[in-house]
């Protein structure tokens, strides 16, 4: 089984989703006392956040970039980022390092087109909804993406800064955001992309009357059967 190298953190409430569903994963596929092999590095979310509220993308990167061959040099041999928002960065991570790195919106697109969707609508950080980082690698595999109006994208925005970072969970917010998943099936979207990973703490399957696409699961599920791949 390969060392999965963990870029985590940001925030550490869905980063810990992550490390329990990969070692669950990995349970289930090998049975026994197996869990996954990963050395994490958990970055100060403070510190990455106020760098997003400054538009210094490249200093983000660079952080980033130097804790990605800190896990090369612990032993990773499979590099993931474990927020979606932070691939606006990919780029840098990705040329830091000499192992594979496995990008989450291709793992979601995978999951997209896998289903027969050719349009969908986006969830997650302004950041991710608002600058093309995302869309675009989605287009790549020939996928639509519908975002929502402002009013809806700062109402995802605020429940994602203001409470889900924070472990907080309200029934009013899941009700918002299943009102903003209405409005983008009403435009045409075939599925729901949850683009952050702390939506999946809220929203599930049943907030949609279509297909969501989970990406911290659907990440976690991806790197694990790299993992435990044979060579």
């Amino acid at each position: 089984m390969k060392t999965i190298g963990v870029l985590g953190g940001m925030s550490w409430e869905s980063s810990l989703e992550w490390y329990r569903l990969a070692n669950e994963r990995v349970r289930d596929l090998l049975g026994g006392h197996h869990s996954a092999k990963i050395v994490l590095d958990s970055v100060d979310f403070a510190e990455i956040e106020a760098m997003q509220a400054q538009g210094d993308w490249d200093a983000a990167g660079q952080l980033l970039a130097d804790r990605a061959r800190a896990l090369e040099s612990a032993g990773a041999e499979l590099l993931v980022l474990c927020t979606n928002t932070m691939h606006l960065v990919a780029e840098q991570i990705q040329d830091a390092v000499g192992i594979p790195f496995l990008h989450i919106a291709d793992v979601a697109a995978s999951a997209v087109t896998s289903a027969g969707l050719t349009t969908v609508g986006l969830l997650g950080t302004a950041f991710t909804m608002e600058q093309p980082f995302y869309a675009e690698r989605l287009a790549a595999y020939g996928i639509r993406t519908l975002v929502p109006d402002a009013d809806d994208r700062q109402a995802v925005h605020s429940v994602i800064y203001n409470e889900l970072v924070h472990g907080v969970i309200r029934e009013q917010s899941r009700q918002r955001l299943a009102e903003v998943i209405e409005r983008l099936i009403a435009q045409g979207a075939e599925g729901i992309i949850l683009g952050c990973t702390e939506i999946e703490l809220l929203v599930s399957a049943a907030d949609s009357a279509v297909p969501v696409f989970p990406t911290t699961a659907l990440h976690v599920e991806a790197a694990v059967t790299l993992a435990v791949a044979e060579d």
